[in-house]
């Protein structure tokens, strides 16, 4: 059976996108702060007979962050498709944001979104085998004075999926990111649709291969 590691995991997208998954066959590893925030879809895919799994993690937190996928890959003998989904939705304007929550956001952002990528990557070229799936935003493409955090943020994470693209498939590892150009809630057409989109990058040929996703389409 193929596992899908989803870091970050709350409702909406990586909801969705672990429920897309599911249908496929795989079994379900979410890992985030509060495990209350996704009880209720847990016991949904158990009553449906899926597998899944949840992990208590905290993505500022590296040594957290290396210790779960160290875990997951000794427990199920290897993460398949690794999935992070991190982010602080902060809403504040660069004068009513102050320079520690500032770097806090960062470290959600595209720290822990490095240090995933960073250590996934090291099993997955051992194997030759495995894609990397990252969620992006549209405010990296167009970038919002209120949600400044969070528009560098969505950058960091464009920047990681494309500046990483060619050496990872080198090594027969897929990395790519679905740049969220509209707003998502739990359980909506839009949510679903990005699910689709990742589905989408993990059906890709390698000779097909691509490093962003932009949904919905231009």
């Amino acid at each position: 059976m193929n596992t899908l590691l989803i870091i970050g995991a709350g409702p909406g997208i990586s909801q969705s996108t672990a429920t897309r998954f599911a249908q496929e066959g795989f079994r379900i590893l979410l890992a985030g702060r509060d495990e209350s925030n996704v009880a209720d879809f847990i016991a949904a895919l158990r009553k449906d007979k899926k597998e899944v799994d949840y992990y208590q993690v905290d993505a500022t937190d590296m040594s957290q962050v290396n210790q779960l996928i160290d875990q997951v890959e000794s427990k199920y003998g290897q993460i398949d498709v690794l999935h992070y989904n991190a982010a602080n939705l902060r809403n504040q304007t660069i004068e009513q944001q102050s320079a520690d929550s500032f770097a806090a956001d960062l470290n959600v952002n595209v720290a822990g979104a490095l240090v995933s990528v960073k250590k996934a990557f090291e099993y997955m070229k051992s194997r030759q085998a495995g894609i990397i799936l990252l969620t992006g935003g549209g405010f990296a493409l167009q970038p919002h004075p209120e949600y400044l955090s969070l528009s560098v943020g969505k950058a960091g994470i464009r920047a990681i999926s494309q500046g990483l693209f060619e050496p990872f498939k080198a090594e027969n590892v897929h990395i790519a990111s679905v740049t969220v150009a509209t707003f998502v809630t739990p359980e909506s057409e839009e949510a679903e649709g990005v699910a689709d989109s990742f589905w989408k990058l993990y059906q890709q040929p390698k000779d097909s291969w691509t490093d962003e996703v932009v949904y919905p389409a231009n």
